[in-house]
């Protein structure tokens, strides 16, 4: 499994955890809004795995922008779900270059 899928994975789950109604939402006030702060940081290292392995970037971008208008209650948890969904379809697409088996793989 590549870097960048596996980071899809974790950040995707991590964006479902924040998008659980009143569990996410105590969450990331109980931290006083940091958890928003770690998953910003994430999104964004994700973003430069994904760029440099040239995987799909949508997720972590999709991401950082709900990590920066999730202040806002309602909106931040409709953001979170929509960011988790995209990132696990996005990990469950993403075919690792280096592993690929099918019929037309490269042989060196």
């Amino acid at each position: 499994m590549s870097l960048s899928r596996l980071m899809k994975f974790v950040t995707g789950g991590m964006e479902a955890f924040l998008g659980i109604p009143v569990l996410g939402g105590a969450f990331v006030i109980f931290t006083g809004y940091t958890a928003l702060w770690v998953m910003l940081a994430l999104h964004i290292v994700t973003l430069l795995i994904c760029h440099k392995e040239k995987a799909g970037r949508l997720g972590s971008v999709v991401g950082i922008v709900t990590s920066c208008v999730a202040v806002i209650p309602v909106l931040g948890m409709i953001m979170h779900i929509i960011s988790a969904i995209i990132l696990v379809l996005s990990a469950l697409a993403q075919q690792d270059r280096n592993n690929y088996t099918g019929p037309y793989r490269r042989v060196r």
